[in-house]
């Protein structure tokens, strides 16, 4: 059977070699002499080879000096896994994946994901940027971590902290007749041509469920919408955050009677446990995104 080697007693014999006494080992490592030098016999029997010269408490033995690099490897090894270990237990090391909406990802993460490995430097990120469906099955999969998204319906596979509402207006091109309004109702887009999007369930059971049911098309991709948009083939509805807010072309009016609203919020697995790096996005998260009243 191996002996159980106590990394405190390894510890101590490298000290005394390094100090060139028990005495200066007792001085550095904060402990009595007597409490080193038993703690070294103690080894010493378990190992059943003396690793110092008797009567001569600074000289290793053959064995001790065979013994000394390799106490000094499994010390070093010890001492690397407990920082690593320690680090991952209080968040500071390991990798994230997250996955958002586009809309978030592009609004909203690059000055939050700076802000956030400003704090953190030792965890890596990986950000995935899908729909909200998918984002929501990414997370319920366990391909991420956590997901910033809109969830339309309940699902039990998931858990929904509710961060911030994102309100939803009209997207035409600038030359239309709404371009210069202030604001706008569901009334005033009777007779439009209305593209539809991957949002425009929002619009369902509202004043406009009619008019998204009429549209002239449907198109899920962004850069197709847009080009639509540009090219004067109708209008659309979006979420603010949708927005491409540098185009010259497009003009984005809100709309009011009644306000509808995106809701966007925090999606994990419901029974998964998250890893402490993980743990530190979702705080952080909580911390700077989520909507505090008042």
């Amino acid at each position: 059977m191996l002996p159980e080697l106590k990394i405190q007693q390894l510890r101590y014999v490298i000290t005394v070699v390094e100090e060139g006494s028990f005495h200066g080992a007792s001085r550095r490592l904060h402990r009595t002499q007597p409490a080193i030098s038993m703690a070294v016999r103690e080894l010493e029997h378990r190992l059943g080879q003396n690793l110092f010269e008797r009567g001569v408490q600074n000289r290793l033995t053959p064995f001790g000096e065979y013994c000394l690099p390799r106490f000094r490897d499994l010390v070093s090894q010890h001492d690397r896994t407990a920082k690593d270990v320690v680090s991952q237990a209080d968040g500071q090391e390991g990798h994230i994946h997250i996955a958002t909406v586009p809309s978030v990802a592009s609004r909203i993460m690059p000055s939050f994901l700076a802000e956030f490995i400003d704090r953190f430097p030792g965890l890596n990120i990986s950000l995935h940027d899908e729909n909200a469906h998918y984002v929501c099955q990414m997370v319920a999969h366990g391909e991420v971590d956590l997901g910033i998204t809109s969830l339309w319906q309940s699902d039990e596979e998931l858990e929904y902290t509710h961060l911030f509402e994102d309100k939803v207006g009209v997207v035409c091109r600038h030359d239309h007749a709404f371009a210069e309004k202030q604001a706008l109702d569901w009334q005033s887009l009777q007779g439009e041509k209305l593209i539809r999007n991957g949002t425009s369930r929002l619009l369902m059971g509202t004043a406009a469920t009619e008019l998204v049911e009429n549209s002239a098309f449907y198109i899920s991709n962004m850069i197709s919408l847009i080009a639509m948009l540009e090219a004067g083939a109708g209008i659309t509805t979006l979420p603010r955050l949708a927005f491409p807010e540098h185009s010259a072309n497009l003009r984005f009016i809100p709309l009011s009677d009644p306000i509808v609203v995106r809701k966007i919020g925090l999606v994990k697995a419901a029974n998964r446990t998250l890893s402490p790096a993980a743990q530190a996005m979702q705080a952080f998260v909580l911390e700077k995104l989520r909507y505090k009243e008042g």
